[in-house]
């Protein structure tokens, strides 16, 4: 479980689409905040970019999820 098939595509269209707006905003978030508060927008700007990019979210590749139509 822990091999190929934790980055197995396993997300739909629609889910990363709204990844990609959240990590854009999140993205925004970080040149505009200050404080400690930036650092986190910047990493969650990141994670939600690079998943959906990927098109594979790890933690949905654990629970069993997956919004991917194949």
């Amino acid at each position: 479980m822990w091999g190929y098939e934790m980055f197995a595509k396993n997300m739909g269209q629609i889910d990363r689409i709204i990844r990609a707006i959240v990590g854009v905003i999140a993205l925004v978030l970080f040149f505009t905040l200050a404080g400690a508060l930036k650092w986190v927008a910047l990493v969650v700007a990141v994670l939600m970019l690079a998943t959906s990019a990927m098109g594979s979210c790890p933690p949905y590749a654990i629970l069993g999820i997956n919004t991917c139509k194949r």
